[in-house]
């Protein structure tokens, strides 16, 4: 006997349904599941044929093919348990085909039947609705993910004998309801706020143009600065995402396997790296490639501290997303692409033994060692950083004031402000922010006068500036004169963000 049933797995950042066909005849009894399965789809067979049994059910000794469609796509993991098994007891006249129509299953079977959570089950269900599905089943742990989606009724039951005792009409299931967590990030609490840095005004105000333009930034400081505690405290400023972000933000994570309690992300991510990092792990890749730091910092912060310990090619291919803002891995199995519209914060020693430049320590480093540790960056990594600044150690008055310096609500104030004058600027190109902006837009959307003018011609025939940094002097600019209330850029707007890229010059 035929039967049909539908599952999912994901593919990217997306979801893809996947058509189930399962074929039970006569013949030597025999499971063969084709369609480019992994291994771990493979062995799904021992646990759905276990599943059943312990469930309560025995099925004959029959031939069977499974054949998961598109068969072109290699699929991988746990998420085709449950309509396997569904397939198979639909196959066998256990439960009727037509009560399976318009309705996707995704959750791996424990051997007793358990139901358990799998990941990626929001883009899944988001696909499955644009689909035309109307009902999904999915494990417990799994259905505050679906609830995110409206308008497609969620199942989440317990095991695999309650499924079957809903499709046959024997004891219905209620429809799923938002499961309160103690994991959920609404019960996160972030502690950090720019009120508890002394001193570093300048870093301080440079972070907030960072903040209010979406502009990368490299921090360089002797060793406790306050680098990291800068850059921690940046996605206190940053405007809330809208519900678009958040959903986008929220799908990565539930492919990545780290969606705390299954409900929506509404903060920022603020993701750091350890230095030690593979290539993979910063940008994503592996036989199925999978979500890196770049991908989850997505809408977000990513920070690298001890930026020059990276190994060299992991920062080099860094250059595609700074500047595209999305990650392209391809792979003999498929070629995928990731979002990765991240801001930059990058921190590192004036040199390798930190105290280059300090007026209080001796810098210990030889000039071979300064050389080799400047050629770990490269001009055309650095010159994707639009902001370059020092960060001195505090002083005694500074550190020891018992004066309050000005809390990250005060500073997101003016960040939003900027930010809704650049989004209803740039809401015609489908941009938010002066950091996206191309060559084309900043020519029709960045007015300057003639000492504007002046002052960046100058600095162009003065440094040899690659055309690219003289766009991103003039997109530093225009944030600047967003904070300022300034339709034009004048010279204090381009001054200033020629001084706030300055030192790179002498390092690209």
């Amino acid at each position: 006997m035929y039967a049909r049933t539908f599952g999912a797995t994901t593919l990217g950042v997306d979801g893809m349904i996947i058509t189930v066909e399962v074929d039970s005849s006569n013949g030597l009894p025999a499971f063969d599941i084709v369609g480019l399965p992994s291994g771990s789809v493979k062995e799904a067979k021992e646990r759905v044929r276990t599943a059943i049994k312990n469930s309560g059910l025995y099925l004959k000794q029959e031939r069977v093919t499974i054949n998961l469609a598109p068969a072109d796509i290699r699929k991988e993991g746990s998420t085709l348990d449950l309509p396997i098994a569904m397939g198979l007891l639909a196959a066998h006249g256990i439960v009727p085909i037509e009560s399976m129509s318009k309705v996707l299953f995704a959750a791996e079977l424990s051997l007793e039947g358990t139901l358990r959570g799998i990941s990626g089950v929001l883009p899944m269900t988001i696909q499955a609705k644009k689909e035309g599905f109307e009902k999904i089943f999915v494990a417990r742990e799994n259905a505050n993910e679906a609830l995110l989606v409206d308008d497609i009724e969620v199942f989440a039951p317990e095991n695999l004998a309650q499924v079957i005792a809903h499709l046959i009409g024997e004891r219905k299931l209620s429809p799923a309801e938002k499961i309160e967590s103690d994991e959920s990030e609404a019960d996160e609490f972030f502690n950090d706020d720019f009120a508890d840095v002394q001193g570093q005004f300048l870093a301080k105000h440079a972070l907030e143009i960072a903040a209010a333009g979406g502009h990368n930034v490299l921090m360089v400081g002797v060793p406790g600065s306050g680098k990291t505690m800068l850059a921690r405290r940046v996605s206190t400023i940053l405007p809330e995402m809208t519900k678009e972000e958040a959903l986008e933000v929220t799908k990565i994570y539930s492919i990545a396997g780290l969606l705390k309690g299954g409900g929506l992300i509404t903060r920022r991510p603020f993701c750091a790296p350890h230095h030690t990092s593979s290539t993979a792990a910063l940008v994503g890749g592996g036989q199925f490639p999978r979500p890196g730091a770049v991908t989850l910092s997505h809408h977000g912060i990513l920070f690298l501290d001890e930026f020059p310990e990276f190994g060299k090619a992991s920062l080099e291919v860094l250059r595609e997303p700074l500047e595209d803002r999305k990650v392209t891995i391809s792979r003999v199995n498929a070629t995928l692409t990731f979002p990765a519209n991240v801001t930059l914060i990058c921190a590192m020693n004036p040199c390798p033994c930190g105290w280059r430049g300090d007026h209080d320590h001796e810098c210990t480093c030889t000039q071979k060692e300064l050389k080799n540790y400047a050629r770990k960056l490269s001009g055309p990594l650095l010159d994707r950083i639009d902001i370059h600044i020092n960060v001195p150690r505090v002083k005694y008055e500074e550190i020891s004031s018992t004066i309050k310096s000005e809390p990250s609500e005060k500073i997101r104030e003016r960040v939003v402000k900027a930010r809704e004058i650049q989004i209803k600027r740039l809401e015609p190109y489908k941009i938010f922010c002066n950091a996206q902006m191309t060559h084309s837009m900043i020519q029709e959307l960045c007015p300057m006068n003639d000492q504007a003018r002046d002052l960046l011609r100058e600095t162009f025939m003065r440094d040899h500036i690659s055309a690219r940094s003289y766009d991103r002097i003039i997109k530093v600019a225009r944030t600047i004169a967003d904070l300022d209330g300034s339709e034009i850029i004048n010279g204090d707007h381009i001054g200033e963000a020629v001084h706030l890229r300055s030192n790179l010059y002498s390092k690209a």
